[in-house]
């Protein structure tokens, strides 16, 4: 099997070497080639003691949908103090208009 590792210099003399998709191996070296080589050997340990296995999962589970905007369309229809707040919503645009109109 072949695994991707992610090298990355922490200064001149300071390597870090990760397996790509397994965060639990990350390892450091002073060179480029050592880190590479303290990485493949982690990941040969971390192999050994465990295995990769395959799982089928249901994909008829229902998925989150979030609820509609409808659902709280007219909401405030019975609600007095709406028709209130709209004509005072409208006195304050039209001021905002009229201030920026000058």
């Amino acid at each position: 099997m072949q695994y991707q590792i992610f090298v990355q210099s922490q200064s001149q003399q300071s390597f870090v070497a990760s397996v790509v998709g397994m965060s639990s191996v990350t390892t450091e070296g002073k060179t480029e080639e050592e880190a590479i080589s303290k990485a493949k050997l982690a990941l040969e340990t971390q192999l050994a003691r465990g295995k990769f296995v395959s799982v089928e999962v249901n994909s008829n589970i229902e998925s989150y949908h979030p609820i509609p905007k409808r659902k709280y369309a007219g909401i405030l229809a019975n609600d007095y103090s709406f028709d209130d707040f709209m004509e005072k919503l409208t006195r304050i645009r039209e001021a905002a208009n009229l201030e920026v109109d000058i």
